[in-house]
């Protein structure tokens, strides 16, 4: 899954795409190196990021998520507002990835099972502006997968078809370098919930601090070290800044294990 945030403000690549044909252009590009989707979003959900009114959200997706899905590409909206949800699967995406699990927006769910669409849910305490307020934990990998069933659940009681779900445990998001350490070696345990496991390490804050490489885009060394090593643990899915040479490097470690 190859990450196109359309933001002036994201952690890593906020402004990197200035106009929607550069926009346009790096999701074509991501899919030529080997993204198998294209995530397009529309607000910052980096920590301490204050909130984007779906409005601005959609001006900023649909004309971009339009191009891309007419163009053949399978292309995902990462939004936790139902109307931005509505909006970008009406301009041709397939997929919804949400890092509220569906919990933000009340017709969120509802919405996912009318449409019959797959579902990414990831776990996240508090919003972006206050999750770093909320990272504390007995034992991390239990308590994100006890949190992730009971969203779980509650999409499943909402009419959402298990088999539509996706989990992904939300490596940086309310947790600090340590747990994010410690949930990636326990992958399995999340695993054990029964749907595929997205995982997004790409240029995150724990690289960061172990490499000691302070600009998150010159992370990429330790993000392909951690992609791996998520792969191994369980990750189905990889979401990543630098697509071809995730790609490269995915391809030599399958060829590597047989």
């Amino acid at each position: 899954m190859g990450i196109l945030n359309v933001t002036p403000d994201s952690f890593s690549d906020g402004g990197t795409y200035p106009s929607v044909q550069t926009a346009i252009a790096a999701g074509h590009a991501m899919a030529q190196a080997g993204a198998d989707i294209i995530d397009v979003g529309g607000e910052s959900t980096r920590p301490g990021a204050t909130p984007t009114p779906p409005e601005e959200e959609i001006r900023r997706t649909l004309p971009v998520i339009r191009a891309l899905a007419e163009a053949g590409l399978r292309v995902s909206i990462d939004t936790r507002n139902a109307a931005t949800m509505a909006a970008a699967l009406d301009a041709g995406a397939a997929i919804v990835n949400d890092v509220s699990a569906l919990a933000h927006d009340p017709e969120a769910a509802t919405l996912i099972a009318a449409r019959r669409v797959p579902v990414i849910l990831m776990h996240m305490r508090g919003t972006p502006a206050t999750m770093a307020a909320h990272a504390h934990y007995t034992d991390i990998a239990a308590e994100v997968a006890a949190e992730l069933a009971a969203r779980m659940a509650a999409a499943i009681a909402a009419g959402i078809a298990p088999e539509a779900i996706c989990l992904d445990p939300g490596i940086g998001f309310a947790k600090r370098p340590e747990h994010s350490i410690e949930l990636l070696r326990r992958l399995p345990e999340i695993a054990a919930l029964g749907c595929p496991l997205l995982v997004g390490v790409s240029r995150k804050g724990f690289i960061g601090r172990i490499s000691g490489v302070a600009t998150p885009a010159d992370r990429l060394a330790g993000s392909l070290a951690a992609a791996l090593f998520a792969l191994w643990r369980g990750a189905a899915i990889l979401r990543v800044h630098d697509v071809a040479e995730t790609a490269q490097a995915v391809r030599i470690w399958q060829a590597l294990r047989g």
